[in-house]
């Protein structure tokens, strides 16, 4: 398991939404508490819970994919952007918008981990840490 606590949720929720797993089980650490709980306000997941076994304490996410639509099975895209060996900063006047606002990019700001749209409400710019849409 690499140090990269970020890389392998975004890893481990795509791979769970290529095979059609209806939860996901992630160790726990602040900022994958963060990043979930923004995923489950913007309605990328449908519940998020804490648990504890043996001393260790994980996250367990319920995706939303699992629920069918008329039109089909909607696939979430999840991009990460800023990486260790690369990090990629922006002001909030330069936040790209993503599918013209239907996406959203979560970044890494002096204020906590929030989204694009919060961001620029707030005037504040951050590391770019992922994009999110569903096509």
């Amino acid at each position: 398991m690499s140090k990269d606590t970020l890389g392998n949720v975004i890893t481990s929720i795509r791979n769970a939404g290529m095979h059609q797993k209806e939860t996901v089980r992630l160790k726990y650490t602040n900022l994958t508490e963060n990043f979930l709980k923004i995923l489950l306000q913007e309605g990328f997941i449908e519940n998020l819970r804490k648990h504890k076994k043996k001393n260790n304490d994980f996250l367990v996410s319920t995706l939303w994919h699992k629920k069918r639509t008329r039109k089909g099975i909607h696939q979430t895209i999840l991009k990460r952007l800023s990486r260790p060996s690369l990090r990629i900063y922006s002001n909030y006047k330069r936040i790209p918008k993503i599918l013209g606002g239907m996406g959203i990019t979560i970044l890494s700001t002096s204020q906590g981990i929030m989204t694009d749209r919060e961001a620029r409400l707030k005037e504040i710019g951050g590391e770019m840490l992922c994009h999110i849409y569903v096509c």
